[in-house]
C-alpha cells in the first residue's frame, strides 16, 4: 500500500505583542501552529468500521519473543550471512535452550491492563520460521522446544480475559523453510521472497489458517514482509472479515513518526535499543519521553505500539515494567485525552514560555484536549496558559483533566481560589488554573498536564 498522503500541514508563524505583554517578553515572540486537514479515511481492504475501532484504541503492547531470546541478539537476522555451523545451531540447538520457566501470561495481560494498554501484538513467527504455537506445518515450533507449551494460545486466553484486543505479528519471510528448499540463505531473493515464490506463500497460508481457525477471533495481523502479492491479506479477510491487517495495509513506521497521514496508522517503538531481549546497554527511554511520544502520535492521528521483550526465563524485565507503570499512572488521570480521540484541526503550537502544546479532540464531541508537554506545573500553584489553537464558546467549560478544582490537599486553599478561570481574547484563550491532584508523595509531577475545553471551536 502506498503510504503517501495528499493532505498537507500548514505552518503559521505569528507575532503577538499583546501576548508578550501578558505572558512576559520571553514568552511568545513567535507562535508556531500546525493545522492539519485529515480528510476522509481510506480503509483499503480493511473493514472501515474496524479501522475506526482501531483508531480508538490508541496504545498497544508489542511483544518480540522467539527462540533466540536466550542469546540476547538481534532477532533472527543473525542467520543471514552465518556459517553452516551457526545455522545448524539455530535450527537444532536453540529449541533445546528455549525454556522460559517463569513465564506467566496472566502477568503480561494484567500489567497491560493496569498500564492503560488496549491491545497487544505477539510475534507468532519471526523471520527464523520458528512458530510460537502448536503447528502441524513444521517441527520447528515451541511444542518441540524444551518448553513444550503453546505460547500463542496461552497469551490469547490471558489477554482476552483482561478484555484486551489480541493481535499477531507474522513473518511471511521464513529462513527455516528457505534453508530446506535451498542450502544457501539469501534475503529476499527468488527463493526467500514470498512475492516471488508461490510455494512459500502456500506454506504461509496454511499457517495463517491454523492461527485464524484455532485461536478464536484475531483482532489484527501485522505482516512483517511481502504478503505474496496480497494473497496473505486476502486469506485473513476471507477467514475473519473483521480482522485488521496493520502492517501490509496501513502505514506502520518503526522508531519514527509520520506526518500528514489521513488514514489510521501505527508507529512501533522499543523502550530500549532492541526489539529482542538484550542483556546489556538497553538505553531505555524514560516514561516521560514515551508519554510525549504517545501524545504526538495521537495528535497526528496514529496509534503507539510499544515493545517489550521477555528475558530468557519468560519474565518481564523490571526496568521496562517501571517505565510502563509510570506511563500507566499518567494514563490513569489522562486517558480521556488519548483513547477515543482524533486529531484536532490544529495539531500543535509552540510558545517559548510554555513549550509545545499538542491537541486532540473527542471522537464524537467538541471537547478539545491541550497537552502542555514541556511545562513544569507545580502542585498548588496557579499558572496561566495561553492557547491560540482553540476557542471557547458561551457553553464551554475549562478544567485540568483528572481533577475537580475543589481542593488542594494539605495546603488549605479555599475552593473559590482553586477554580479554573478563562477568558477568550480576540487573539487567544487565556486560562488560569491550579494543579490540585498529586500522583506522587513528593507532590512533584514532571509529566505533561492536560487541559480539557468542552464545546470548543
Amino acid at each position: 500500500m502506498d503510504n503517501k498522503s495528499d493532505n498537507h500541514d500548514i505552518k503559521i508563524s505569528l507575532k503577538d505583542q499583546n501576548m508578550n505583554r501578558r505572558l512576559g517578553n520571553d514568552a511568545a515572540a513567535n507562535v508556531d501552529i500546525t493545522i492539519t486537514d485529515y480528510g476522509t479515511l481510506d480503509s483499503g481492504g480493511n473493514d472501515p468500521q474496524r479501522q475506526e475501532w482501531f483508531s480508538d484504541l490508541a496504545l498497544g503492547l508489542f511483544i518480540h519473543w522467539s527462540l533466540d531470546t536466550p542469546l540476547g541478539c538481534v532477532m533472527n537476522h543473525g542467520m543471514i550471512g552465518a556459517s553452516d555451523h551457526v545455522l545448524d545451531k539455530y535450527i537444532n540447538e536453540l529449541p533445546k535452550m528455549f525454556y522460559p520457566r517463569y513465564f506467566d501470561p496472566e502477568d503480561y495481560a494484567l500489567l497491560a491492563r493496569q498500564c492503560g494498554f488496549k491491545y497487544m501484538v505477539l510475534t507468532s513467527k519471526h523471520h527464523s520460521g520458528f512458530c510460537m504455537w502448536d503447528t502441524k506445518t513444521t517441527d520447528y515450533n515451541v511444542i518441540n522446544s524444551r518448553y513444550g507449551k503453546d505460547i500463542v494460545g496461552m497469551m490469547a486466553d490471558a489477554f482476552r480475559k483482561q478484555e484486551l484486543a489480541f493481535g499477531l505479528y507474522f513473518s511471511p519471510i521464513d529462513f527455516n523453510w528457505t534453508l530446506k528448499n535451498k542450502p544457501k540463505l539469501t534475503f529476499l531473493d527468488e527463493h526467500s521472497d514470498p512475492d516471488q515464490n508461490s510455494q512459500l506463500v502456500d506454506y504461509n497460508i496454511e499457517q495463517i489458517k491454523e492461527l485464524l481457525y484455532n485461536y478464536g477471533e484475531i483482532d489484527m495481523m501485522f505482516f512483517d514482509g511481502p504478503c505474496g502479492k496480497g494473497r496473505l491479506k486476502e486469506t485473513v479477510w476471507q477467514l475473519q472479515p473483521q480482522a485488521l491487517v496493520t502492517r501490509g495495509e496501513m502505514p506502520t513506521p518503526e522508531q519514527q513518526l509520520r506526518d500528514g497521514v489521513k488514514i489510521p496508522w501505527e508507529a512501533s517503538y522499543t523502550i530500549g535499543d532492541s526489539w529482542n531481549y538484550k542483556a546489556t546497554h538497553r538505553n531505555n527511554k524514560t516514561a516521560t519521553e514515551i508519554i510525549k511520544l504517545l501524545i504526538e502520535i495521537r495528535a497526528k492521528g496514529g496509534n503507539l505500539l510499544l515493545n517489550i521483550n521477555p528475558d530468557p526465563w519468560g519474565r518481564i524485565m523490571p526496568d521496562q515494567e517501571e517505565v510502563l507503570r509510570e506511563l500507566g499512572l499518567w494514563l490513569f488521570y489522562n486517558d480521556q485525552a488519548i483513547c477515543n480521540t482524533r486529531p484536532w484541526r490544529v495539531t500543535h503550537e509552540s510558545l517559548r514560555h510554555q513549550g509545545t502544546v499538542w491537541y486532540t479532540k473527542g471522537k464524537d464531541s467538541d471537547t478539545v484536549y491541550a497537552f502542555l508537554a514541556e511545562r513544569d506545573w507545580k502542585y498548588g500553584n496557579r499558572e496561566t496558559v495561553w492557547l491560540e489553537g482553540v476557542k471557547v464558546t458561551q457553553d464551554s467549560q475549562v478544567q485540568i483533566l483528572g481533577q475537580k478544582d475543589v481542593h488542594v490537599e494539605h495546603l488549605y486553599v479555599p475552593e473559590e481560589q482553586t477554580a479554573t478561570r478563562w477568558k477568550q481574547h480576540s487573539n487567544g484563550l487565556e486560562i488560569s488554573a491550579v494543579r490540585c491532584y498529586r500522583p506522587y508523595n513528593t507532590r512533584d509531577w514532571h509529566n505533561p498536564v492536560v487541559v480539557r475545553i468542552t464545546n470548543a471551536k
